[in-house]
């Protein structure tokens, strides 16, 4: 099995130089379907590690901002979304259709637009294949073994590597979050994401005004691979414009999500 991943990975890398969707080159070894397998493997552990909120009320309005944006970004792919009950402001997309919200997010995120500022820049990670390249960029610069072992079933402290290259790194106490260009693509996917679901681009200012009010001081730009708050309110703002001719479009277009 392992001499069988090795074989077919190699092979793979002849065509697996690509680009995410602005622009930037990344590798891709692994075919869409192996990956959308390892998103739903992941995604099962977790549910079975974190309860799961069972507030209708929440997990209505949840699935209602997730479903706005799904149905305009992937509509062909059968999404997945579960309220997961912890204090954690946080969330997460996986690729194979799956949507991990936790309900400690919606203390940060105050309003429907919020929220979906949030779930448009993690489903913007599956879009964007981050998962695929960061896991094909391991495969290619370390040892290798240990990965193609996870793929043919590996456990432990393998396996907990693997779902932190699938961006579940705070779930699962693995810390290997996305690079700061993936962030920032994202962030800037995630804006037109929201948009053209006809939620207000605008908030997503707000959100990370919010984020960086609750999560205090940061450490210095240079030493996080995340964007600094103040960089990624920026970073925002200047595609803003953009992404409000979106949302104008969406609104003229009777898009107008009611979730809250």
């Amino acid at each position: 099995m392992i001499r069988y991943v090795i074989v077919a990975v190699v092979s793979a890398a002849i065509t697996a130089c690509a680009t995410s969707p602005t622009g930037q080159p990344q590798l891709q070894l692994f075919p869409e379907e192996q990956m959308a397998q390892m998103g739903r493997t992941a995604y099962q552990e977790i549910k079975q590690q974190t309860p799961v909120s069972d507030d209708p009320e929440v997990k209505r309005y949840v699935r209602c901002v997730a479903e706005a944006i799904t149905d305009r970004v992937a509509p062909d792919t059968n999404w997945e979304v579960t309220v997961f009950k912890d204090k954690a402001a946080n969330a997460f997309a996986l690729p194979g259709g799956k949507i991990g919200v936790y309900t400690g997010l919606l203390d940060v995120a105050k309003n429907q637009h919020q929220l979906a500022a949030v779930i448009g820049h993690e489903i913007a990670h599956v879009q964007a294949e981050h998962s695929n390249a960061r896991i094909s960029t391991t495969y290619a610069t370390q040892a290798g073994l240990s990965l193609v072992q996870v793929l043919a079933g590996g456990s432990g402290q393998e396996q907990q590597q693997l779902m932190g290259l699938l961006g579940l790194g705070a779930q699962v106490g693995v810390l290997l979050p996305y690079g700061r260009s993936q962030e920032s693509e994202a962030d800037v996917l995630g804006l037109e994401y929201m948009a053209r679901a006809g939620f207000d681009p605008r908030e997503s200012v707000a959100l990370w005004q919010n984020m960086e009010q609750a999560n205090g001081q940061q450490p210095p730009e240079f030493l996080s691979t995340h964007p600094a708050h103040g960089t990624r309110i920026e970073q925002l703002k200047a595609h803003m414009r953009q992404a409000r001719a979106l949302y104008k479009r969406a609104r003229n277009q009777r898009r107008s999500p009611n979730c809250d």
